[in-house]
């Protein structure tokens, strides 16, 4: 069989659900946040998940992933992995894109990254690096983690430039699936949150 990865986005946080830039800043998550996350865990206990048995778990070092993961019923599982915490976002840390454009019109950050923070290529770097471990061997694995971080390696699995991350968005408590077609890599799931919709 050949490895996938499933990506389960962390639940949501006051600066999600407005919008703010939050990458190392540890938000807790909200009570709408623990909700989702314990709706994704029970989606990934019942078929045709079964609780993934002999899958890998790793999650983001941060509260907001970390919790979900446990959440979800995998804290037990996981293994906490700096490679997934979210995109270091310098001078533009909680901010929203509304406020950045006021200063820096145009501007776009899967084009023009962030002051101060981490560049676009040590990002596209750190995504690489999860999905060659993914890949390193016959057995599927679960990450829990962060929009950018995730969105990034989506698009490096599909062997794009990290920019093709601005055209796959991923909401709040989503699972998304990194696979295979025709022995190519595929997207088998993106932004699913079909779980929340109870």
């Amino acid at each position: 069989m050949a490895p996938r990865i499933l990506l389960a986005r962390h639940g949501q946080t006051e600066w999600s659900l407005l919008g703010r830039h939050t990458g190392r800043t540890d938000i807790p998550l909200l009570d709408e946040g623990r909700r989702g996350a314990k709706l994704l865990g029970e989606r990934l206990h019942r078929g045709p998940w079964q609780g993934l048995p002999g899958v890998e778990v790793r999650t983001s070092p941060l509260v907001r992933a970390s919790e979900t993961c446990e959440l979800a019923g995998f804290g037990d599982r996981a293994e906490p992995w700096d490679a997934l915490m979210e995109w270091d976002y310098g001078a533009y840390e909680g901010l929203t894109p509304a406020q950045i454009q006021d200063v820096r019109p145009g501007w776009l950050i899967w084009r023009d990254a962030v002051p101060e923070g981490e560049s676009l290529a040590r990002l596209s770097a750190r995504a690489d690096e999860v999905v060659e471990w993914a890949r390193s061997a016959d057995r599927d694995v679960l990450v829990f983690a962060h929009g950018h971080i995730l969105r990034s390696i989506g698009a490096r699995w599909l062997g794009e430039d990290v920019s093709f991350a601005s055209r796959i968005r991923l909401d709040p408590t989503s699972l998304s699936v990194l696979g295979w077609a025709y022995g190519a890599p595929a997207l088998e799931r993106w932004n699913d949150t079909g779980h929340l919709e109870q």
